[in-house]
């Protein structure tokens, strides 16, 4: 046998270039007495133990009564909690393995991803007034949330050691507990701290810890079982009901899991919405309100079991394309799923016998445990059951899950600030860790309608997508947290799960995913006759969508390729306005040359359709354009592969001509690629370019300040001596960029708050010196009769440090 060797090892995995050895951190047992791993509170000192020396989840601060040392245990818990956690990870490798679906980070990153933003947000609070470490805090800034299932990372980055996060770890942890133990705000009988309070950006960071502390769990649920162990302090499965030596080849309703029943649920009607006032911390999109009537409907009393799914599975639910949406079945189909991911196989091939893969174990298949399934999973077992009972079922909408809870009444009611995990289990409720596992669905304690598990246990896939209640505002120290996911794309989950701590255990948490994404989710059924009142977001109310319709790739097909006589054909109009995108890459074509920058590689953020990319490839040797519209990028890479694209010039109703947009054949192609990307969350790869486009882009950014703080610093998306052209007519809608989030066009205490000097401010600050300004117009034609006239303000910065 021939062995491959390092060097070909890396070149085959790249990541394997992270892998150092001896690193102390990893040394010792992690257990609750190496003090080499924990960097705040080891398990056996830590605030949440419970009597079998694991740990649990504490309740929510009362952030009008919440003492100096609750909020110290609160932070202390949520850390070790994340330490406790990333114990399971059996080795280094694990830290820097890819997930197997290529679509996240390795786990590293979630190691030191919450502590950064710690340490970002309260610097922007001013609670303190420097960084620690502006590599590291750039480096693990922002995450990846992923377009498509098939938008596959490289994962060729070079992290730190697992040693040296551990040690960013540690100073973020002293950092922190500074705050805490100094700040005024938390002194005896304290104010209320409310969202316009800077300490706001502290429970900011407990509760986005707390969020990763889940997700970093799914990541973890999705590495080899080689790579994990389960460490001594977490919470323990659920535990396992007895069962017969001998199993039966088949599940069985009834008797190994319950059979499914439905209930009605009268006409109602319901609000939704967190009060401002409420004394817990809150993400922006909970905030507003929205009253709804709903029909009336029928849901399952349980959430949807292994059992109950089990059956899908052996009908051939996962062959018959007609029970899947088309994004669906091409998930199905890419991945090559022919039962849910975290069932394992455990007999011949066809015998439809599995065990199921819980966080660090593999166990004997608990059939009425709920199902855990993406979206795409849950939808497509609603169309099967629908063909087979003869009956319309679909997964709950927001409006009806708030009807079959509890109500909410006072600060008394909402249990996330009153209980522990070991208080939900008391309960019945699998919520804060109650357990470290899902657990029945018919082991906790119905609501007063009779549903179980309406919160806890696993989180419940909607119909709805994400969307913004009546009156909610982006916060000025997160105003990307929501915002980029009001897209159409993203699908909401509530309820939480069994590791759902903090803020997402409480009844006004609203959460989403992308439909492929998978978060300890299952779903309940629905039946009925009406769509239940759920919210999606079509082409006419989400400015995202806007750039996937046929008509709007015509009108850039042509915007980019069309003539000047195609794009104005009148004599009188405005031929200079013509040919914009070849113009603004002239623009920054002559800038490099005169202020005598690289031209070795260049990246256009907003590239469309790509004709700037392919005029930037004249004389840059590496291009790449980014957009976020999925249509857009695959015309360009048809473009970069073919050299031609068809496309319809509309002139008046149907009628119009057939034209071809062709680059031009002295442009090398290939030193040009395109991907999707979200411009508020580019890939953490893409640093050190000599050039960035960005045209017509920043006022349709739902954060524009995302995108510019990428631009320098550490990791900066352009290199010291490197160009950056930026055209925008500032035209701010809050159809696509929430008021908060504006660059300018508004008052605040009484002066003109303008774009431009906004924009001078933030490059001047990051070092970046102004070479140019123009005023640039912009044609685009709608049909003959019908235009829009743009001009663009045009900038070329060049950084200088």
């Amino acid at each position: 046998m021939n062995t491959p060797s390092t060097a070909s090892v890396h070149l085959d995995e790249p990541w394997r270039s992270n892998l150092r050895g001896n690193q102390a951190a990893l040394a010792g047992a992690r257990d609750g007495h190496d003090a080499a791993w924990w960097t705040g509170k080891p398990p056996v000192a830590c605030p949440g133990q419970t009597a079998d020396s694991r740990l649990t989840a504490l309740p929510l601060p009362n952030l009008a009564t919440c003492t100096r040392q609750q909020v110290q245990d609160y932070f202390d818990n949520g850390w070790t909690l994340t330490e406790t956690l990333f114990a399971g990870l059996k080795s280094e490798e694990a830290f820097y393995r890819p997930p197997y679906h290529g679509l996240r980070h390795p786990m590293v990153f979630y190691y030191c991803h919450p502590p950064v933003l710690y340490i970002n947000k309260l610097l922007v609070a001013g609670l303190i007034d420097a960084p620690l470490n502006p590599y590291v805090e750039k480096l693990f800034e922002v995450g990846v949330d992923e377009m498509r299932w098939d938008d596959m990372s490289k994962n060729e980055m070079l992290w730190p050691s697992v040693d040296e996060a551990r040690a960013y770890r540690a100073a973020v942890y002293a950092k922190v507990c500074g705050v805490i133990a100094t700040h005024p705000g938390l002194a005896d009988g304290h104010a209320p701290i409310t969202m316009n309070d800077p300490l706001w950006a502290v429970f900011m960071g407990f509760e986005h810890e707390r969020i990763h502390l889940e997700t970093s769990a799914v990541l973890i649920h999705e590495l080899p079982l080689d790579y994990v162990q389960r460490p001594a302090a977490w919470p323990a499965l659920y535990p396992a009901a007895p069962r017969a030596a001998a199993q039966p080849l088949r599940p069985r309703a009834g008797i190994d899991y319950p059979a499914a029943e439905m209930r009605d649920v009268a006409a109602t009607r319901v609000s939704i919405g967190k009060p401002t006032d409420w004394p817990s911390y809150g993400w922006d999109n909970e905030y507003g309100s929205r009253n709804a009537r709903v029909e009336a409907f029928r849901a399952g009393t349980r959430l949807v079991s292994n059992g109950e799914f089990h059956e899908f599975v052996v009908a051939g639910g996962y062959r018959e394309e007609g029970f899947w949406s088309p994004t669906g079945w091409a998930w199905r189909r890419y991945r090559n799923i022919k039962w849910p991911t975290f069932w394992l196989p455990d007999g011949p091939e066809g015998s439809h016998r599995y065990k199921l893969r819980t966080l660090f174990e593999s166990i004997a298949m608990p059939w009425d445990w709920p199902a855990e399934v993406n979206a795409h999973e849950a939808r497509a077992y609603c169309a099967w059951k629908s063909a087979r009972d003869g009956k319309a079922y679909r997964l709950l909408s927001e409006n009806e899950h708030h009807a079959l809870r509890n109500p909410v009444n006072n600060v008394a009611d909402d249990l996330a600030l009153n209980c522990d995990g070991m208080a939900f289990r008391e309960r019945g409720i699998n919520l804060n860790l109650a357990y470290g596992s899902a657990s029945p669905v018919d082991a906790g304690r119905a609501t007063s309608a009779g549903f179980y598990d309406v919160f806890g246990n696993v989180w419940q896939w909607l119909e709805d997508d994400l969307n913004p209640l009546p009156g909610s505002e982006v916060h000025p120290y997160y105003d990307d947290f929501s915002s980029p996911c009001y897209d159409g794309q993203h699908q909401m989950i509530l309820g939480g799960s069994w590791v759902s701590t903090g803020e997402e255990a409480g009844p006004w948490a609203r959460f989403h995913f992308r439909p492929h994404f998978f978060q300890h989710a299952g779903f309940r059924l629905v039946e009925a006759a009406h769509d239940g009142g759920a919210v999606h977001l079509n082409d006419e109310d989400d400015a995202h969508q806007v750039y996937e319709d046929r008509q709007m790739l015509n009108d850039y097909l042509l915007l980019h390729f069309g003539s000047p006589a195609d794009q104005m054909p009148h004599a009188f109009g405005p031929l200079e306005a013509t040919q914009f995108p070849v113009r603004c890459a002239q623009w920054l074509l002559d800038g490099a040359q005169q202020f005598n920058a690289g031209t070795g590689r260049a990246l256009e953020i907003g590239c469309a359709v790509g004709r700037a990319s392919f005029e930037l490839a004249r004389r840059y040797q590496d291009v790449t354009g980014v957009d976020l519209s999925r249509a857009f990028i695959d015309t360009a890479d048809t473009l970069r592969r073919e050299g031609a694209v068809d496309y319809f010039r509309k002139d008046e109703g149907d009628l119009g001509a057939q034209l071809t947009a062709q680059v031009d054949p002295a442009i090398n192609r290939q030193r040009v690629a395109f991907r999707q990307a979200d411009a508020c969350s580019l890939p953490a790869d893409y640093v050190d370019f000599d050039a960035v486009l960005m045209a017509n882009l920043l006022c349709r950014l739902p954060s524009p300040k995302s995108l510019l703080g990428r631009l320098g610093g550490p990791r900066g998306l352009v290199k010291v001596g490197g160009l950056v052209a930026l055209f925008s007519p500032y035209s701010w809608l809050e159809q696509f960029t929430p008021h908060g989030a504006w660059l300018g066009g508004y008052e605040k205490a009484g002066h003109a708050v303008k774009t431009a000097d906004a924009l001078r401010d933030f490059f001047t600050q990051e070092g970046f010196v102004l070479h140019r300004e123009e005023e640039v117009p912009l044609v685009i034609r709608e049909h003959h009769r019908k235009y829009q006239y743009i001009v663009t303000h045009a900038m070329l910065w060049q950084r200088s440090v």
